[in-house]
């Protein structure tokens, strides 16, 4: 079976909504820009791949973050609107946000400004502490799941768990590169919690202020030892560029302590981004000054 609805321009996805470019996805979903005749307005949707539709963990999934997505209204999370995940093509809608991802942003232009890292920094607090407040982990937070606007947009909660779920996994979830030394090795006493959160905002933060990871990408093969498959469970984050102020690195560090408790809470977080953020050159529309008469 295909793992491809290759779905076209004008192409009707399920009555109602016609697909209008595909968009991407990954290994269980396809995203695609399309048009919703209810809303009369684009939308995302992401929809099952075909030669899943079966499969009963995928579609569970899909069921996970539908419900997840209608607890949650925050500026800075991306909105469901609505969903069927047990039609013949399980499917859920998204806002359409206008905006790249930070991970393109990175690739095509290197590492963030300041002014535009400080404000990314607080906007992710912001939701890992609404998160926190919904007792919601969200595992997956990287600069492809970050769409980049005023505000950031934080996306993808198909991996998300409550708190007690999150406590209870014993296998490696989230994206390698990213992941927490808990979230690659759980165990009891030892599993993801709402610190881990922060774990992945500061990777996002290293990444996108340094241009480059703090650990090394990884392989992903099951059989390679921990070390090479998560290399930070073994060494240090590397060092951030020299244009990088050391109190900015100091917060970013922070994040990424290997002791879940020793990292700083979203609001601790934004607390000390704060200063640094008013400390930066107001930004100026141009080179003139205006004054009354």
């Amino acid at each position: 079976m295909s793992t491809s609805w290759d779905f076209h321009e004008g192409d009707e996805i399920v009555p109602g909504l016609a697909a209008m470019r595909l968009l991407g996805g990954g290994s269980s979903y396809e995203a695609y820009l399309a048009f919703d005749d209810h809303f009369y307005s684009p939308v995302v949707v992401k929809v099952v791949r075909p030669n899943l539709t079966e499969d009963r963990q995928t579609i569970r999934g899909l069921q996970r973050e539908v419900e997840i997505l209608k607890l949650l209204n925050h500026p800075v999370i991306v909105r469901g609107f609505h969903a069927d995940p047990t039609g013949a093509r399980p499917l859920m809608v998204l806002e359409s946000l206008d905006g790249p991802r930070l991970s393109s942003l990175i690739r095509r232009h290197g590492p963030l400004p300041l002014q535009q890292l400080m404000p990314l920094a607080v906007e992710l607090c912001s939701a890992a502490h609404y998160l926190r407040q919904m007792d919601i982990v969200h595992l997956d937070i990287k600069p492809s799941n970050i769409i980049m606007g005023a505000p950031a947009k934080l996306i993808d909660l198909s991996v998300a768990r409550s708190s007690d779920a999150a406590a209870a996994l014993t296998d490696p979830i989230g994206t390698d590169a990213y992941m927490s030394p808990e979230q690659c090795l759980p165990k009891p006493g030892r599993s993801p919690t709402f610190a881990t959160d922060i774990w992945g905002i500061g990777v996002t933060l290293f990444h996108a202020a340094a241009g480059y990871r703090p650990f090394d990408k990884g392989v992903k093969d099951e059989d390679a030892p921990a070390a090479e498959q998560w290399p930070q469970l073994e060494v240090a984050p590397y060092e951030l560029p020299k244009f990088v102020p050391d109190v900015v690195g100091k917060l970013i560090y922070a994040c990424l302590d290997p002791d879940p408790t020793q990292r700083p809470t979203p609001i601790e977080l934004a607390e000390l981004v704060s200063p640094v953020m008013e400390a930066l050159p107001k930004p100026r529309l141009s080179g003139f000054k205006i004054s009354a008469t």
